[in-house]
């Protein structure tokens, strides 16, 4: 049977959904059902997605999604269906090119704005396998577990963990979930 609906969770499909100017409105309320209200997004902007190192040699990144808030936050957005072993230093890795290309050239005050790293991941952790938790937020904290630093956040969703059914749903942001792992096997979208 021939889906309706496309499979976000191919490259072509997530990017179709919400990597195209034409769908950014979808991008900033799934991104706004993420983030805190300080940095809730009211317009963005995409940026190129290839990210090149200082010298030729030099190891590049490739988002899927790069994009930076009217305020000049910063956010990639990764949908990666197969399982990666390193996940978590491969979002590292793709924060810092976000926060190096913040420097300034001359007089700079340091300054950064706010880098958001977001995984929709198709796969579960490997070390998080009995925790069924879905939705974990990443940011330093200190030996207090005081948050240190709130502008350099990763975000995960592994989605196999989100279980919950359409009449359960709570949430705008469980209505995205919902809406992303499902959209393939729908006849028509649900009007809830």
């Amino acid at each position: 049977m021939k889906a309706t609906y496309i499979n976000p969770f191919t490259d072509f499909g997530f990017k179709k959904l919400f990597g195209e100017e034409v769908n950014k409105d979808l991008l900033i309320d799934f991104l706004n059902g993420l983030l805190p209200e300080h940095h809730r997004i009211k317009d963005l902007s995409y940026k190129k997605t290839d990210q090149l190192g200082d010298l030729s040699i030099d190891r590049r990144a490739v988002f899927d999604i790069y994009c930076e808030s009217e305020k000049g936050d910063r956010f990639i957005v990764e949908l990666q269906k197969a399982k990666q072993n390193f996940f978590k230093d491969r979002s590292v890795f793709f924060s810092t090119f976000t926060i190096r290309e913040q420097a300034e050239r001359g007089d700079w005050d340091f300054r950064l704005a706010a880098v958001y790293c977001v995984g929709i991941l198709d796969f579960v952790f490997e070390e998080d396998q009995q925790n069924p938790d879905y939705l974990h937020y990443v940011q330093l904290k200190n030996r207090h577990n005081q948050i240190f630093y709130d502008k350099l956040t990763f975000v995960y969703v592994e989605m196999p963990k989100f279980l919950k059914s359409e009449s359960e749903l709570e949430s705008e942001f469980d209505k995205w979930l919902y809406f992303i792992k499902n959209l393939e096997n729908f006849n028509h979208i649900p009007e809830r």
